[in-house]
């Protein structure tokens, strides 16, 4: 059975789409200039897209490969495969811009099915795009594919299937293309859980999680998708590689880590082993006042150095709390001032009560003022919400995006001021003044998370407009010590500053792993590093 599709110009279930409250349109378009775009809304039957660049003997080998009915050059399929969901991405396919498409879908079974798919492209010249749920925000899906025969989207929906699951061992083997939904369903069956929650969960899919070092909103419990995996099979136009037979092994360097956080540019993830918990009995979530971020940063580095954890800690500032956007099902009512903070627990029964009674201590200490379990369950219930937000601000002419970063504890105060400061100065200068909200939602004991979202008036230009502020911050972010993604990944948009991070070295031997394994360079050209060719 066919899994359900995403908006093809919007994000999730097109049904779960609703208008922005009138009184926040209006305020919106007071505060910030916001105001409609005059460009007609562009139905989907009127996007017009290339012909297929391949040649006739490319789609009958693919065919051969995986069987005719698999092998997809319809204009639907492949606009619905153009790109991730990212704003950018999201203008450009809603003014019908649709260039790069991927020139044919391809849907593989197995993992033999990937390497002759592989392999094929490798001989022809074919850049491939492995696609999970399409979900990527930094340009995952976006090659750069000049100087090849034509594009396929490797579409791993069909590899779907819970492989095993060893409750001896509490590993699970899952297969790329499953969704995380359908995952959860699984592994509850047999009384566990992942506990990987990301914001792009409903759509999201096992091989995305692993290929973009996936973290969920319950990492204080769980920990990130990255610190779950145990084995992982691959392929690569060049073969085979089977990962990970211990859960840790001092026999070498672990070449787990070189396809984690790979995004498809060392080779296709065809099956992961993860970690897994047993079910949670119970959960429970609550809020907390903070007078200020700063305050609420200090309290979340105390617990997150000297514990208890919750399962959920996170910590929105003073604009995101004040906004509602903590709360999306709560945006246009009144918020409390201050910063709100949400702790939620998972467990058997008696461990979630002592673990949250000693947290609340040090909370207490710290200077936090309980709220009570509404926020808490607010939170919850509305948290896979915002990216809807997001559409509904695009349908009424506001830019809305997200960008994100990591430091350590004592880097934590300049670089949230540092990235503040760049999209405030940019988007001003522009005459598009902006509200900059951000939170916390993943610590360590060394460091923490920081999250932004940015609302302004889309400007002329709104995709160069949003391109010259993330530039901006992502500069200010590595001139502040952070790192250029926590979660969200490298893609295309944050190639450069990821060059930069690691140094020219570092990017010399990532670029041996690739000649090594793809030496015709069409596994997601462009994406994590630059094309050489």
């Amino acid at each position: 059975m066919e899994p359900r599709q995403m908006a093809w110009n919007g994000w999730g279930d097109p049904a779960r789409a609703t208008p922005l409250p009138e009184p926040v349109t209006r305020l919106l378009q007071d505060l910030l200039g916001v105001r409609p775009s005059d460009a007609p809304r562009v139905r989907l039957d009127q996007v017009k897209v290339a012909d297929p660049r391949l040649p006739g003997d490319a789609l009958t080998a693919l065919a051969q490969a995986v069987g005719d009915p698999h092998v997809r050059a319809d204009a639907e399929t492949r606009i619905r495969h153009t790109r991730g969901k990212s704003t950018p991405d999201l203008l450009r396919i809603r003014a019908g811009e649709v260039a790069d498409a991927p020139d044919a879908v391809v849907l593989p079974a197995t993992h033999d099915e990937v390497l002759a798919v592989l392999r094929i492209c490798a001989e022809r010249r074919i850049a491939v795009v492995p696609f999970g749920g399409g979900t990527s925000v930094v340009g995952g899906l976006a090659p750069e594919a000049g100087g090849f025969t034509g594009v396929v989207a490797l579409d791993l929906r069909r590899m779907d299937a819970l492989v095993d699951v060893d409750p001896v061992s509490r590993t699970a083997t899952l297969q790329p293309g499953l969704r995380a939904p359908r995952a959860e369903e699984l592994l509850r069956e047999h009384g566990f859980t992942l506990g990987h929650y990301p914001q792009s969960y409903e759509w999201a899919s096992i091989g995305g999680f692993a290929a973009a070092r996936s973290s969920g909103q319950a990492s204080a419990g769980y920990g990130r998708f990255d610190e779950m995996v145990l084995a992982l099979t691959v392929a690569t136009p060049e073969g085979t590689l089977e990962l990970g037979r211990a859960p840790r092994s001092a026999a070498g360097p672990d070449l787990r880590q070189l396809v984690l956080g790979s995004e498809g540019a060392f080779g296709v993830i065809t099956s992961v082993t993860v970690r897994i918990r047993p079910a949670p009995a119970t959960a429970a979530y609550e809020g907390w006042r903070f007078p200020s971020f700063d305050a609420g940063t200090a309290a979340l580095r105390k617990v997150a150095q000297d514990g208890p954890l919750p399962t959920v800690l996170r910590l929105s500032d003073e604009t995101e709390t004040m906004i509602g956007l903590a709360r999306p099902d709560r945006i246009g009512a009144l918020q409390e001032s201050g910063c709100l903070a949400v702790a939620g627990y998972e467990g058997e029964e008696q461990e979630v009560a002592a673990r949250r009674a000693a947290v609340e201590r040090v909370l207490r200490e710290a200077g936090g003022e309980p709220l009570g379990a509404e926020p808490g369950e607010s939170w919850a219930h509305g948290r896979f919400n915002a990216p809807y937000l997001r559409d509904s601000l695009l349908e009424i002419g506001a830019m809305a995006e997200t960008l994100e970063t990591a430091a350590f504890w004592s880097k934590i105060p300049a670089l949230y001021a540092a990235v503040r400061d760049a999209l405030t100065g940019t988007l001003t200068d522009a005459g598009t003044p902006p509200v900059v909200m951000c939170h916390i939602s993943h610590v360590y004991p060394a460091g923490a998370s920081l999250y932004f979202t940015v609302v302004s008036a889309q400007g002329p230009d709104p995709v160069a407009h949003w391109l010259r502020a993330k530039h901006a911050a992502n500069d200010a972010i590595i001139a502040a010590g952070g790192t250029i993604s926590h979660h969200h990944g490298v893609g295309t948009d944050h190639r450069d500053w990821y060059a930069a991070e690691i140094g020219p070295l570092a990017v010399d031997l990532l670029r041996a792993v690739k000649q090594r394994v793809d030496p015709a360079g069409v596994l997601n050209p462009g994406v994590l590093l630059p094309s050489s060719r």
